[in-house]
Formats: C-alpha cells, structure tokens, sequence
C-alpha cells in the first residue's frame, strides 16, 4: 500500500520506552498518526518530555514535540492501535495496567513487538494480550529491526502477522515509510517462535567471536541455530516457511551479527571471560536471550524437542558452564544427516 495514502488507523499509543518504542514513535509519527508514548519511569518520561531524547536508551534521536510523552496511564487518550514495546517478561504486568486504566476501550488492535515466551505457561506474547484484551484484534510485528539504525531512517523490513488478512494490511500500511517496508503474514505463532528463539542464538554467536573460533564456526553455528528454529516452531504450531522470512533467518542474521545486538554483546563478553552477573550488571539494556534461553529449554525439555545448541547455550547462562566446554560439546556431538528434521 504506497505510503502516500493516509494510514487507515489515525492514533497510536508506544507503551515501553525502551530504545525500540522510542524509535517506534517517532516513525507512526513521521507517517502521520498521533502518536502517544508512555513508560512507567516518571523521571526518564519526564526528561523525555522535557528535551524530547531519550538519553538513557536512544539518545541521538530527538522526538517531534507533536509526540505526547508521559508516564501516567491515566493521561492517554483513546487510540486506534495500542501498541506494546516493552520486555517480554513485563508483557503480563503491563498488559494488565493498560487494561484497567481505560486507553485500550476503543482500540481496533493490539500489536505485539515483545520477544519472548512466558515461563511456565510457554504462552506466545500475542496470546497474553490476547487473553488481556478479549474481542480486539492483535497483530506482531518483528523483523531484523535495530532501534538504532530504524531511528537514522536506514532502509529496514519487517513483517507483520495476524491471522486476520485484513487487519495484517491495515498496520502494514501504518508501518510503511519509503525506507521502512513491511510485509505481511498469516502466521503469529510461527513469527513469534522463531522471534523468541534468535535471541539465546545471538548470545551462542557472540561466545563463538569472543573465543575467535572464526567465521566458519559462527556460519556453522547460526545454520544450525536455523534447524533448531524450525524444529521449535513447526513442532509448536507455526510454518516452517516463516522460519525462512523477516521474522525467522532475517532477524536471526541480524541480531547474530551486529554490534547493536545486546544479545550478541553479552555472549562475546562471555567468550570474552566476564562473568554473567558482572555482564548484566554493568547494563540497563534488557537481553532477553537470557531469560528466554530458560523459558525456551524448558519447552523444548517439556515437549521433548531436540535442540542441542539451546541446551548449551542454556548450561552456560543458567548452570555456569565454560563457554568454551559448551562449544567443544557442540563439536563433538555424534554425526548425524544434515537434514534429519526429526524432533
């Protein structure tokens, strides 16, 4: 749908002020929708508003003072799309809040840009806002999407997913700038699978460059991630192909390469011999490759899924294996076919 056509939702509200909802506001704002943008920090939302950055997550971009900031929910006006943006282990909590303060009523959808799966319940975040927000429509969006490259204007591709054609249109033409192009899908549970998944394979790709094991291994390394992936979401319900577009390899290559990846950041610092404790510490970004690494392998012990380089990834951040012990047991697994899918 060409960008130059007014979007078919004239309102959102950003809920998470992290570096991602913030590079979010401003682009719904750039494509012409009122923006609202809330965080539960007062004080961040109060300097946000105040000089328009957001110092302590995106601080090179500076927000349109047409963009309403605050922390109080109770302040937000009804809005065509609420949106949230914050970690996945929040999701719940936040969801809940909204839900009771009153913006949400005359919402026509809920889109999902949080990674992750619930602990316990292995509940998808499109599933809790969902169960939050019975009878409105909730889309994902996901893709290789660095905040920090989103709020330059780079060229970016995302997709968004719902099961409702109609609906998935209707926020891809929302999220469709001359350099941001999305695409569509029929397929949340897959999408959002495979979303979960390329976080704790980011942190395995960082440990392979901090050990300078070499190009070769992290190329391995990221293929077989790439099996796993589709062995999870396929067994879990979602398409196979969706581990093929944005929202699969895409957004696996991304976060495994780049420098902007937190993920990423916190293996090689492990590769690197920092401690985890130490490497969390020392950062207000959120790596949900951490505690979705526990969420994800106690799915896969639950459902009896075969995921080897998870179960490694896993040893490391939870059961405080060398990294280099995890990665020689990858190396001296027994042989098997390269295409054996089976679970």
């Amino acid at each position: 749908m060409p960008q130059s056509l007014p979007p078919p939702y004239r309102s959102a509200i950003i809920l998470g002020a992290g570096s991602w909802g913030t590079a979010l506001a401003a682009l719904l704002n750039e494509r012409g929708l009122d923006v609202q943008f809330w965080g539960r920090d007062e004080a961040l939302m109060g300097e946000i508003s105040e000089t328009r950055r957001n110092s302590r997550y995106l601080s090179s971009l500076l927000l349109p003072e047409t963009i309403q900031v605050t922390s109080d929910l109770s302040a937000l006006k009804p809005a065509d799309m609420l949106i949230f943006v914050v970690p996945s282990k929040g999701i719940r909590e936040t969801a809940q809040l909204v839900a009771s303060s009153g913006p949400h009523k005359e919402a026509k959808v809920i889109v999902s840009c949080a990674k992750g799966i619930e602990r316990h319940s292995g509940k998808r975040m499109s599933e809790i806002l969902t169960e939050t927000f019975p009878g409105t429509a909730c889309a994902v969006l996901t893709g290789p999407n660095h905040a920090e490259e989103v709020s330059q204007r780079l060229a970016t591709a995302a997709v968004v997913a719902c099961m409702d054609e109609r609906i998935a249109k209707d926020v891809q033409s929302c999220f469709t700038l001359p350099w941001f192009r999305t695409y569509t899908s029929d397929d949340p549970c897959g999408v959002e699978w495979a979303g979960a998944m390329k976080n704790p394979y980011a942190i395995a790709a960082g440990i392979a460059l901090g050990l300078k094991l070499g190009d070769n291994a992290i190329a391995a390394l990221v293929t077989r991630a790439l099996a796993e992936m589709v062995r999870m979401v396929t067994h879990r319900g979602g398409k196979a192909e969706s581990c093929f577009g944005l929202g699969g390899v895409g957004d696996l290559m991304g976060t495994c390469y780049s420098e902007h990846s937190r993920n990423h950041r916190v293996g090689k610092l492990l590769g690197e011999g920092l401690s985890l404790a130490d490497i969390m510490a020392s950062s207000r970004m959120v790596a949900e490759g951490v505690p979705n690494t526990l969420n994800l392998y106690e799915a896969a012990q639950t459902h009896q899924i075969r995921t080897p380089l998870l179960a490694e990834i896993y040893a490391v951040l939870h059961e405080g294996k060398p990294a280099r012990e995890a990665m020689k047991a990858l190396l001296t697994r027994d042989p098997r076919p390269e295409t054996d899918v089976s679970i």
